[in-house]
């Protein structure tokens, strides 16, 4: 009888079978004797007396509801973690009264940046009242006086988007103008001696767009004198770059495009300063290519529009270089 044994919940497990008496005797041989074995189990995994691994063990329930929500816990205390560094809004019981306070205080001594941030909270939190028009307003403004020019143009596009019949629309469009009408060329202007008609001029036209519109609905407005002043300096302002490229080309023997460039100031703007110079280089240029008549033509309406012409005895004024400048 042979014994096989295998693992089973509580020990081994044991199998027996035995041999037929007549096996063997076919070949004549003796019939094969097999040695006793004792059918006890086979040896357990471990012994009794051996702690089942931490990892083996069933846990009780009450004991596995803790490591069930360990996740959820670290979640939370992150979050709380992340909360508890977020500093504090030292507005957040602030009426709408002390943060337009504080904000124009701000706007009042420079602090534009600062003037900003208290301004966006106001428009929050005054929500669909003038107070909220107004912090719109102050918010454009502040951006303007910061260099922050695009920011500007956004605010006061989205304030008469939203507030078409605001009664400070008329503001709105001049401060729209001024955002546009940069003559400042920075505190290192004197160096370059740049003039403003010398740089691009696309801003000078939306700003000349926008205190036009204003002029045109808004003509009693307190804001209107002011922009048609300073619309009448943008127009010479276009006219001289006109002129300024006319020059240029001119200067470089490109007089086909030196033409172009002086009838282009001669057809757009009327009574402007540059025209003079417009007409000059018109007469000199064709001069230089031969045509003779349009060049008697522009000359009859110099001496009639101009009579004490300077550019025709002293001729083009010339630019002095900056001191910087050796060649």
């Amino acid at each position: 009888r042979v014994c096989f044994g295998g693992m089973s919940g509580h020990g081994g497990f044991v199998h027996t079978f035995s041999v037929p008496r007549h096996a063997g005797r076919a070949t004549g041989h003796a019939p094969v004797q097999w040695p006793a074995l004792p059918c006890q189990p086979l040896p357990r995994w471990r012994s009794p007396e051996t702690p089942m691994p931490f990892f083996a063990r069933k846990l009780p329930a009450m004991l596995r509801a803790p490591f069930a929500t360990l996740p959820a816990l670290l979640v939370a205390s992150l979050l709380v973690a992340g909360c508890s560094s977020t500093p504090d809004d030292p507005t957040a019981n602030w009426t709408t009264d002390r943060i337009y306070t504080e904000a124009r205080d701000e706007l009042n001594s420079g602090g534009y940046d600062k003037a900003v941030p208290l301004l966006e909270k106001l428009e929050g939190r005054a929500a669909g009242t003038p107070m909220a028009q107004q912090a719109q307003l102050d918010k454009a403004y502040a951006q303007y006086k910061g260099g922050e020019k695009a920011q500007a143009m956004a605010t006061l596009d989205r304030f008469m988007k939203l507030h078409p019949a605001s009664p400070a629309f008329d503001y709105a469009l001049y401060l729209k103008g001024l955002v546009n009408f940069n003559d400042n060329l920075g505190m290192f202007s004197w160096l370059s001696q740049q003039d403003l008609s010398e740089r691009d001029q696309k801003a000078a036209k939306d700003s000349f767009e926008a205190f036009r519109e204003l002029s045109t609905r808004f003509p009693e407005s307190r804001y209107t004198q002011d922009a048609r002043l300073r619309m009448t300096y943008i127009v010479n302002s276009l006219a001289q770059y006109e002129v300024h490229v006319a020059r240029y080309y001119f200067q470089r023997g490109a007089y086909v495009a030196a033409i172009g460039r002086a009838q282009s100031a001669l057809a757009d703007y009327q009574a402007v300063p540059a025209l003079e110079e417009a007409l000059y280089i018109l007469i000199q240029s064709y001069d230089a290519l031969g045509l003779t008549q349009l060049r008697d033509d522009a000359r009859r309406v110099m001496e009639a529009s101009y009579p004490q012409s300077t550019f025709m005895t002293h001729g083009l004024k010339g630019k002095s270089d900056p001191w910087w400048k050796f060649w």
